[in-house]
């Protein structure tokens, strides 16, 4: 069943995708490698995201339709029931590659929805 308060939701996404970016400062793919803290809480923070976006529903299609939801939701069925066949290349990827946009976008229509909405 979709969120009551979607705003709510983003904003759930929007303060994890940030912390996984504080986790990763600085760091190569390497660095992330060898660090099993920072792949654990990273990948802890993108199970909080794909749950969100399920709760999201429809709304995260309507509101950010460049974004690959399915993936996003699909992300937490992996870690949590396929968690020995994570690829770590592929949750690099997308700290490094999808996360940045989606922020972005997230801030964006953040700062500019109606407070109406919220």
């Amino acid at each position: 069943m979709p969120s009551s308060r979607p705003w709510v939701r983003i904003e759930d996404i929007l303060e994890n995708a940030l912390a996984v970016l504080e986790y990763t400062q600085g760091m190569e793919l390497a660095d992330y490698l060898s660090d099993r803290k920072t792949r654990d809480a990273c990948e802890r923070c993108l199970s909080r995201i794909s749950e969100a976006a399920v709760k999201l529903g429809p709304f995260a299609e309507e509101a950010f339709p460049e974004h690959g939801w399915r993936g996003i939701r699909d992300i937490g069925n992996i870690l949590r029931h396929e968690y020995d066949q994570v690829e770590t290349l592929n949750i690099w990827d997308v700290i490094t590659i999808n996360l940045p946009p989606l922020i972005r976008d997230i801030e964006i229509a953040l700062a500019n929805r109606d407070i109406s909405e919220v």
